[in-house]
């Protein structure tokens, strides 16, 4: 079965340092039975680096920045907080972690985790926003069917990319 980092659909246009920090998350959340997709198209036409659901239902939505240019060119992740409960950045170890101690990208608006391709930690747990009942009933089965498509692709190779 294919797993994030090999996965055609997961980060095959980002650098390694991306896939690595992904594999990070994904091992994080596991431990946390929080699961994520990686690459998720949202209804505003956004693409959020990983998504992820819990337990008790509640969706996550994780950014993945491997360079400070890159985090701060970032215009566009606001646009993912009305899909999601938390928002968190991730970066990998060593990243310089000054731009996230205020304003847009501070503790108000965002969590904060450091990955190597090994494990993740919360530096900074996200801002708990509730979704609305009928956001999250709709975020929650796309999430599922996007999940199955997926899967669909693992069993059957003919179908990976349809997604």
């Amino acid at each position: 079965m294919a797993t994030l980092t090999d996965s055609p659909a997961c980060f095959a246009d980002m650098p390694l340092a991306a896939r690595d920090v992904a594999r990070g998350v994904t091992r994080l959340f596991f431990r946390q039975d929080c699961f994520a997709l990686c690459e998720v198209p949202l209804p505003n036409g956004r693409r959020a680096d990983m998504v992820a659901l819990d337990a008790q239902g509640s969706i996550t939505i994780v950014e993945i920045k491997v360079s400070r240019a890159d985090l701060l060119g970032d215009q566009k992740w606001p646009a993912y907080l009305d899909y999601c409960d938390r928002f968190f950045w991730a970066v990998p170890a060593g990243f310089a972690l000054e731009p996230f101690e205020a304003g847009l990208l501070g503790p108000d608006h965002s969590g904060l985790i450091v990955a190597d391709r090994y494990d993740a930690a919360v530096v900074r747990e996200a801002p708990l926003r509730k979704l609305a009942p009928a956001r999250r009933k709709a975020e929650t089965l796309r999430f599922a069917r996007r999940a199955a498509r997926r899967l669909a692709g693992d069993l059957d190779p003919g179908l990976a990319g349809l997604d």
